[in-house]
């Protein structure tokens, strides 16, 4: 934060299945807030079971704004991102609201509330067919391997059938000679909003209960159906469906899975990417957890008090 009197925007992050949802609708209902979408793969039309995307039921007639912006076969950055939440936080700001960025991608969080700066470098056509030429020889998993020999942070965050994300990268380090995690490092410090940014957290069992408990629920809610409607529509090799909760049925529509292997291993992403959320939370943004006692918030007047009609909160 830049000063602990003023706060202008607030944040809800935390791992999937941990309650941000049921927490941003009665912090937006009590403190006069419209939220904003802070999940990457939420802005995708078509994506909606498996995203666990608000409904219009449990929005309680809250706005909520950058739902639904794109077709499922267009591409999406971060970069872009950032520009669609400034000027959406300046939009709410004008209408006496305040604006809440609600989800779990921590780096779409941090490059609105600090100063990420995202410079295009000039893209050399040469070095980029030559590793497409590679990865139609060599394989995913053998340039992934690469890229985790030349930057192994990265490596990390991308997994291997990310194809597009895996070359890009590596074109990083031939034009430039620095590393994409290298260079996030020196980027995104210095805040560019008074914020808040609540957390939540549970018990790490607890965490992984619920995590299984949504996949089932997911189930019984048509998530097969909703991704057999992408998969059938023949939407394949793009950002959207290498999410999480599809790309796991991709490989039993595929035939290379069963169904029940398929749920398993939609669970046990889940539980993996929980703990990545968790991890990226911690070191990266300056979260105030509140643990499972999420519902103290509502009377947060140790914290912060909220003058009706406007739209920021201070600091007591």
């Amino acid at each position: 934060m830049k000063n602990d009197k003023q706060i202008d925007v607030v944040a809800i992050v935390g791992p999937t299945a941990s309650g941000k949802t049921a927490l941003s609708i009665k912090m937006a209902k009590q403190f006069n807030g419209e939220i904003i979408n802070g999940d990457s793969m939420q802005i995708y039309k078509g994506l909606d079971i498996g995203t666990a995307k608000i409904t219009e039921e449990e929005a309680e007639g809250v706005p909520h704004h950058l739902l639904d912006i794109k077709e499922p076969t267009e591409s999406f950055s971060v970069a872009e991102y950032q520009t669609l939440v400034r000027n959406k936080i300046a939009e709410i700001q004008s209408r006496g609201k305040l604006p809440m960025i609600v989800g779990g991608t921590g780096l779409y969080v941090q490059a609105v509330l600090y100063d990420f700066q995202f410079t295009e470098e000039e893209v050399d056509e040469e070095a980029r067919k030559k590793y497409y030429d590679e990865l139609s020889k060599i394989g995913p998993q053998a340039m992934h391997d690469r890229l985790n020999a030349l930057d192994p942070e990265t490596a990390k965050t991308i997994h291997p059938n990310n194809t597009r994300r895996v070359i890009r990268a590596l074109e990083m380090i031939e034009l430039s000679g620095v590393s994409k995690a290298s260079d996030e490092m020196n980027r995104g410090n210095i805040p560019m909003y008074n914020h808040l940014i609540i957390g939540l957290d549970m018990d790490r069992e607890k965490l992984y209960e619920r995590i299984n408990l949504r996949v089932d629920l997911m189930m019984e809610k048509g998530l097969l159906e909703e991704v057999k409607g992408l998969y059938d529509r023949g939407i394949r090799d793009v950002q959207s469906v290498q999410a999480i909760g599809y790309k796991e049925f991709y490989a039993y529509f595929d035939g290379k899975c069963t169904l029940e292997e398929a749920i398993e291993q939609l669970k046990q992403n889940s539980r993996r990417y929980a703990k990545r959320q968790l991890t990226y939370f911690r070191n990266k943004l300056d979260v105030e957890w509140i643990g499972q006692n999420w519902k103290q918030i509502l009377e947060y007047s140790k914290f912060f008090a909220f003058q009706e009609g406007k739209s920021t909160l201070e600091i007591e």
